[in-house]
């Protein structure tokens, strides 16, 4: 079987890394990852399971391409010509592919994505079969326009039983519930930096886009110092700071610096240098707690059993703690509800105190997770 994943900006998002990792694992295919940033993935090692291409052609503005894109522009009014000629890489893919996988995750969750609309379009034009993949999408937005992206996909593949229910709702009968497929990525348990207890030490993962999303300006940075100083003081366990995206224009470090800086001298903190995502989930998997803004760290807590509390902005994060949990009360905290400086410290404690019946819960609903990702090949056959 030979599948295509895009669009694909680039494992410097580890989540987005987990993703082709866990498909490759799940699928066994041949699989071409279309790419915004093939030497990202190279980096980590992915073009030793997939052909890694980059997503786009580069076009020189004097070269025959581009005046042929010009002239169907002004003389047939094609206003899409130079964008086909873009992607053409990906839609000549689509000819020779059993099934062209959208695997942003959350793609559909950051406005209106254009260019997915075109190339699907483009796409299913030349008779391409279209999956859009463990995804998440907020119920409001799904618009008239959106609706028509969506009605041309095969399947639907949703992570997370929110937005299932939502697309359902729409009329999209295609939709399939079957959680994210990060639930099957390998671990690499590399050796533990000094201040780094197993089984004893809190794993802390911020991100810029949260901080993006507060209500209240530095809120979240006093949060995460509130908690960090709570952790130093009242418990025996110590910190790791773990960033799970490292793009230059979204960089976890640049946050987790900053915590770092104020706790060094501590001795109680450590920082996690980036790696690959089968090396982070080592150290996550590692921790006894873990509080996480990206939902790909959560999913690799969730899933090596590790209670955690996902700081959270949006459909993706509520949708998957409910479905592991029956509700997302206690287990998410919108950022967006941060006011005072011990709210996270407060749901954190919550966190302590009810450990061993989440450890429970995981115990007991994290195989059957595991076993439905595994069983996703069904659709192929449909």
């Amino acid at each position: 079987m030979k599948l295509v994943l895009y669009p694909h900006g680039g494992s410097g998002n580890h989540g987005c890394e987990a993703i082709v990792r866990s498909t490759y694992k799940i699928t066994q295919a041949d699989v071409t990852l279309f790419s915004a940033s093939p030497e990202e993935d190279k980096k980590v090692g992915l073009d030793a399971i997939c052909n890694v291409q980059l997503d786009h052609c580069p076009i020189s503005r004097f070269s025959l391409q581009y005046l042929k894109a010009v002239f169907q522009a002004k003389v047939y009014g094609d206003q899409t010509a130079y964008d086909r000629t873009h992607f053409s890489p990906v839609l000549k893919a689509a000819k020779t592919a059993d099934y062209m996988l959208s695997i942003g995750g959350d793609n559909y969750c950051y406005g209106v994505p254009a260019f997915i609309y075109l190339v699907n379009k483009e796409i299913r034009k030349k008779g391409g079969k279209t999956i859009l993949w463990g995804c998440s999408v907020e119920p409001d937005s799904i618009k008239e326009e959106m609706l028509e992206d969506l009605r041309g996909y095969t399947h639907i593949i949703a992570r997370e039983s929110i937005t299932y229910q939502a697309m359902i709702n729409k009329g999209l009968k295609q939709t399939v519930l079957i959680p994210d497929p990060a639930f099957q990525l390998n671990r690499i348990d590399l050796p533990l930096p000094e201040n780094f207890i197993e089984g004893n030490t809190v794993g802390i993962n911020v991100s810029p886009m949260i901080i993006g999303h507060e209500s209240n300006q530095g809120v979240t940075l006093q949060n995460y110092m509130e908690l960090i100083n709570y952790i130093i003081n009242q418990t025996d366990m110590p910190v790791a700071l773990i960033p799970h995206v490292v793009w230059s224009h979204n960089d976890d470090r640049t946050p987790l610096n900053i915590l770092y800086d104020r706790f060094k001298d501590t001795g109680r903190i450590c920082m996690i240098e980036d790696h690959t995502a089968e090396e982070l989930k080592g150290f996550i998997a590692r921790c006894r707690f873990m509080i996480a803004a990206r939902t790909h760290a959560s999913i690799a807590a969730y899933s090596e059993k590790i209670p955690t509390l996902v700081i959270g902005y949006s459909v993706k994060a509520k949708g998957i703690a409910q479905d592991l949990f029956g509700t997302y009360e206690k287990y998410v905290l919108p950022v967006q509800a941060l006011k005072k400086k011990d709210d996270m410290t407060v749901a954190f404690k919550w966190l302590q105190n009810n450990e061993s019946n989440i450890k429970q819960q995981l115990d007991t609903i994290i195989p059957n997770i595991k076993e439905q990702v595994s069983n996703i090949n069904h659709i192929f056959n449909k």
